[in-house]
């Protein structure tokens, strides 16, 4: 399995994230989108705050990687997410072409890679290359006791109860894309394609 103590690091405060989002009246989501060895952005779930729900964590995260980093193409970027993300925030994590996604509990019912296969599709790259990049290299199960610990102590009933309904599991620990070191010639003629030519059409 091809994670580091950076991830570590990292999904440690993805989950501590996801205490406060409870806290505050959301749903329990932490997000960390990091570049480099460098946290970029992270957000917690915003629908109860701005009384929207397209605000869940991930969405506000990306875009706020997006400003930080003044571009759309998040492809050197990986996200941390202390549960698997849902088939919305999945296909915006596909569309800003993050390369990396690391995921804590699991989301048999809701899920983007559990549920919906929208992170592991290859249709969508396939038939649209100038807009999606190749699904990204995906870490389900990391850390994931260590989430479900915290949530329970946060609030027992709450945790429980979501626990008990397998809204979230903690699942084993798997990699669905496991990185590889070289991407293809076609893969790499179309990531040159999308950063010089296609992101300048409704993307820049």
């Amino acid at each position: 399995m091809d994670t580091s103590p950076f991830d570590t690091a990292m999904m440690q405060r993805a989950i501590a994230l996801s205490v406060r989002s409870g806290e505050e009246g959301e749903y329990p989501y932490g997000v960390v989108i990091a570049r480099d060895g460098q946290t970029v952005a992270e957000s917690i779930n915003r629908v109860k705050h701005e009384r929207d729900v397209t605000r869940h964590a991930e969405v506000v995260a990306i875009s706020a990687a997006q400003k930080a980093l003044d571009t759309v193409s998040l492809d050197d970027c990986t996200i941390y997410v202390s549960a698997e993300s849902c088939a919305y925030c999945c296909f915006a994590i596909r569309e800003s072409r993050i390369g990396r996604a690391v995921f804590g509990l699991r989301s048999p019912h809701m899920g983007g890679v559990s549920k919906w296969p929208v992170l592991t599709d290859r249709d969508i790259s396939d038939t649209m290359p100038e807009v999606f990049a190749a699904p990204p290299d995906i870490v389900l199960g990391f850390m994931a006791r260590e989430a479900e610990a915290e949530l329970l102590k946060w609030n027992p009933v709450v945790a429980g109860a979501l626990m008990l309904r397998g809204l979230f599991i903690a699942g084993p620990l798997e990699a669905v894309h496991p990185a590889r070191k070289r991407k293809t010639a076609r893969e790499r003629v179309w990531g040159f394609l999308r950063h010089n030519l296609f992101d300048r059409f409704g993307r820049k």
